[in-house]
């Protein structure tokens, strides 16, 4: 009777740290993710001036001058592969018009799982077996927990991430130190 109650025990936690169910269960989330703008920063134009008066010597134009996005611009981007469990989608990194920038999931499918954390990563994305581990032996950033293992997400970017440092985005189960996948920024 001892043994089936100390069986009984073991399912139960094991149950709990692996928690199998999420396996079988979807959450999907659809924030808005601004439409992909220019890919590159302000536009120059020049400044319109009156035409110069025969015989001064105000110039005809100037330098030009930059001109703020109207939406939002897109910095970088990428391609999720696989690592411990299949995974597809985009990334993008957006620079709202205010400064701010964000990182959008796109159409991200990928297995629910205990406790996944959305990463960026100053540590290269390596394919098959061995990327599985990479992120962890490298500085990271962590933008939350993944909030659900299908559809389009945005996380905030810290203003202080130095984004030529953190050229990964990688989706970290924090419970087992793994990746689910993870894609290179450029």
């Amino acid at each position: 009777m001892l043994g089936a109650g100390a069986a009984a025990v073991v399912l139960i936690v094991a149950g709990l740290v692996f928690q199998p169910w999420l396996l079988f269960v979807d959450v999907r989330v659809a924030d808005a993710i601004p439409a992909p703008g220019a890919s590159a920063p302000a536009a120059m134009t020049p400044v319109d001036l009156p035409t110069p008066v025969p015989g001064s010597t105000a110039p005809a134009t100037s330098s030009p001058t930059p001109v703020e996005p109207a939406g939002p611009v897109d910095l970088l981007g990428g391609s999720l592969i696989s690592h411990e469990h299949e995974t597809s989608g985009t990334v993008r990194v957006i620079q709202n018009p205010d400064g701010t920038r964000q990182l959008a999931l796109v159409g991200l499918s990928t297995s629910n799982g205990p406790d996944v954390h959305v990463w960026l990563s100053a540590g290269p994305v390596v394919e098959g077996r061995d990327g599985w581990y990479t992120a962890a032996s490298h500085d990271h950033v962590d933008l939350g927990p993944l909030r659900g293992n299908l559809g389009d997400q945005l996380y905030d970017i810290p203003a202080e991430v130095d984004l030529s440092v953190f050229r990964t985005v990688d989706l970290w189960c924090e419970r087992f130190a793994v990746s689910f996948g993870a894609a290179a920024l450029s």
